[in-house]
Formats: structure tokens, sequence, C-alpha cells
């Protein structure tokens, strides 16, 4: 029987680098993963997303070209080039993966399943491709796959998910997107975009659900003007084949219709890839929603077994997720300071994108907190202007008594780039008028950020 210090189950973002200052400190590491290295981001997430919503931007851009007095032909997409671009990028991350990890003295990668078959007397017993391994303590960081919605009928049809778009090499003439959050809108603007006539229904009354009204609904909106077509308060409660097609029977309220698509997207959130690790061998059960609790140190109740990335609950972000690996980092290696108490950014990456951290408007006075409000519309910025880009705007969340922000949203074209600017002061734990008194270069975006805190007023 092979004996490491540590297993960790699962190459994702916090696989790879733990697995790396493990090894660096002088443990043995093994690193576990039955597909691919680099999660979800590398092989279907963040990395081809981001590359196929870049030429969607491209096309869009070149569709307005007139609006900069500029003549282009008629733009024509070939998506299958468009997704051979994005899988050519994928290839080149798990490649360079594959270096990194090889080249890693002290780790080694089993290739296959993982899951625990009990405790030993030098900690846990796992199966890896059907080898038995010892190991004294484990990180699992298995992720996150497609939660499957209750809609009779799914499984008699062809659908497409987050997992599985990037095959589907047909352009859907219509796509039905069964979802509108956040990987629901972008993946159906991306597709808009590449042609596709896009209908979106959602049982929420607003898009993006976990954001304040006055943003979703300008998000919506924004899609709307480009033809996105939404059903809210709304469920798909059949679907069926038709010849080529798929008819989808949607309930709104008391009412009842039936929409004709070419292709189905599901995109109904996420289920944790906890059910097969053998949890209940060693004394753990998963939670309701299929994740694993922890402790803020990200320690279960199982001494020795440590979690990390989108099982643990909570934020389900690559960037959370790599640093997770810093706080597993502390609490193996270091002095233990770092934990999940932390400021959470993320970002939709529709177009305009929409940048957030911290507490929404709503969420900070169902709390109690007394607020103040900043709002700047970016077609008052000199620089959106300039570029042709004035759509959204930029909301601040100010606490009233100490002028420290508790949270923005930035729905602005590089919205994921300019909130950087308030995560700043929130680590700092700055008031905004450090921003407020700062000069900001002219003309740019980030003097819309600045006017958004000036908006603010304060005595």
């Amino acid at each position: 029987m092979k004996r490491y210090d540590v297993v960790v189950i699962g190459a994702g973002q916090a696989g790879i680098p733990l697995a790396q200052a493990l090894a660096k400190a002088g443990r043995k590491v093994a690193l576990a993963e039955r597909k691919h290295l680099g999660g979800s981001c590398v092989n279907y997430g963040c990395t081809p997303t981001k590359a196929v919503v870049a030429s969607a931007r491209v096309a869009h851009l070149a569709r307005r070209a007139r609006d900069f007095g500029l003549e282009v032909d008629a733009v024509r997409v070939d998506f299958p080039k468009v997704l051979a671009r994005a899988r050519a990028i994928v290839a080149d991350s798990r490649s360079s993966l594959a270096k990194m990890v090889s080249s890693s003295h002290g780790v080694e990668l089993l290739e296959g399943e993982a899951r625990l078959q009990g405790r030993s007397k030098k900690g846990f017993r796992l199966a890896i491709a059907g080898e038995e391994v010892e190991a004294a303590e484990v990180v699992l960081n298995t992720g996150t796959r497609t939660r499957l919605p209750p809609v009779d009928g799914l499984d008699s049809i062809p659908y497409i998910t987050s997992e599985t778009w990037l095959g589907h090499e047909d352009l859907p003439s219509h796509l039905l997107m069964i979802g509108g959050g956040y990987i629901g809108l972008e993946m159906g603007q991306f597709y808009r975009r590449m042609g596709s006539e896009v209908t979106i229904v959602d049982p929420g009354a607003h898009v993006a659900g976990h954001e304040d009204h006055d943003v979703s609904d300008a998000l919506q909106e924004l899609l709307e003007v480009e033809g996105i077509r939404f059903v809210m308060d709304a469920k798909v409660a059949r679907l069926e084949k038709r010849g080529a097609k798929v008819a989808a029977h949607i309930q709104a309220g008391k009412g009842r219709s039936t929409l004709e698509a070419s292709h189905v997207f599901v995109a109904t959130g996420r289920q944790p890839n906890t059910g097969d690790l053998g949890l209940d061998l060693v004394g753990l059960a998963v939670e309701k929603d299929g994740t694993v609790k922890t402790d803020k140190r990200l320690a279960t109740k199982v001494d020795g077994l440590w979690v990390a990335g989108d099982i643990r609950g909570g934020p389900m972000f690559t960037h959370t997720s790599w640093d997770d690996y810093r706080i597993l980092e502390s609490q193996m290696l270091g002095n233990g300071e770092r934990t999940l108490e932390r400021v959470v950014p993320y970002a939709v990456f529709t177009d305009p994108e929409l940048g957030r951290v911290g507490m929404t408007e709503t969420e900070a006075r169902n709390k109690g907190r007394k607020v103040r409000i900043g709002r700047f519309e970016m077609r008052h910025d000199g620089k959106a202007r300039e570029i042709g880009e004035t759509a959204g705007f930029i909301k601040v969340v100010v606490d009233a008594e100490t002028g420290l922000i508790l949270g923005a949203s930035v729905l602005a074209v590089e919205g994921a780039e300019l909130v950087h600017s308030y995560i700043q002061l929130m680590n700092a734990e700055v008031p905004f008028t450090v921003m407020e008194n700062a000069i900001h270069i002219h003309p740019t975006l980030s003097e819309a950020v600045q006017s958004a805190v000036s908006a603010i007023g304060w005595d």
C-alpha cells in the first residue's frame, strides 16, 4: 500500500497549487484527478467561455461599425472556428498545467476516481483508480456539476450544459435557456451574438436574482435590446421531441404556453460532486445541498479532513477556490491567520460586464445598516462617450456612519476590472473619501469609479 502525508482529491484551482506548496514544504503528496487538470475553470468554464465571449464582442462591434464612422460588410460567423479557438486555448492551458505538475518534485499525479474507504491508524484509507492508498490527511477539492431541474421529459431530449457546450458545433437557430442566472445570461448573450434566437426562462421575477432589482432589471434591459427574449416568473414544466425541434411547455402562473426551440441549454445552478466520495465511511455527512460543512479554517469535523473549492459551500468562483489554497497553506503549513473571513468579489461577464463586491443595498438595509448610496450613469463619463460604451451605471453602498464601502455594483464596459478599485478600499478598510480626494487620469473609465463615490455626499 502506498502511503502519503497528504492526498489532494481534485486538480482544480485550489488542488494544484496546494499540492505544490505541501510538497515544497517536504510533505509526500498525491494529487488525484479523474479527468482533466485545471478543474471547471480551465476545461469548460472561465477559460473557454471568456474566449468565445471575446469572439462575440468582436462580432458585436463589427455590426456597430457605422456608429464609429466605418463601413463593414455583413458579419459572417464561423461558429466551429469560434469554438475551435476556445478549445485550442483550453488545450494549451491543460498542457501548461501538465508540465507544471510533472515538474513539481514531491507531487505524484494519480489519474482516476478517488474514494475514501475508511479510517486507519495513520489517517485515511482511499481507493484511487482501483489501487488502495493511505494518507495522514486528505483535502477534498472535487468541484461541482450542473444541477438538473425536475423537468418532465428532460432525460428524453438532447440538452446542453455548462460542461458540454464546447462540444456542440451546430449553432442553434433558436436556443431555449433554462435559467436566468449568471451562466444563463453570459451564454445567452454569446449565442445571440453568434446569430441564434435566444429565449431565457426563469422562475424568478428578476434575472440574476441575488442582485439589487435596479441592477438586474438594467442588465435584462440591455440584453433585451440585443434581441434576447425573457420569460420571467415561469418554469419549463415539460419537454418533448417534435421532429428536429424540442417543444417546451411553459407554465407562468395559471397560464401555459408552448415554445419550439432547436436546442435547450440547462443553466439552473450547480451540484457539488460529493455523492461518491465515501464520506459516510469516515463519519462525515453532507449538507442538504450536497456541500461539506467546514469551519472558517476549511477544516471538517473529522480531524485531518479538509475541504476546498465549490463543495465547501458559499461563493463558487475560481478566485475563491484559489484563495482556499492560501487558507489551507496557512492552516497546514503556516501560522493559521488566513481564514474564510475575506472580501469576495465576482463578475458577470456579459457585455457590459457586471463587477460586484460586498453587500447589495437590499442586503445592507435588511441587516439594519444605515447606508448612503452613490450612483453614476456611464453616459456621463467622457471616456465612455468617446469609445461609444455608455451603457450601464455604477452604484456604491456606503456605511452612513463610518464612510466605509459595504458593496459596489459596476455595470459598465470593463466592469469586472473597474470594481477592483472598490475591492482595494474594502480590504484596506478605509473610507470612500480616500478615493474621492484622489486625482484620477482624464479621460478614463476610472473617473466614473470616482464620480460614483463623489455622488454620495458627506457632511
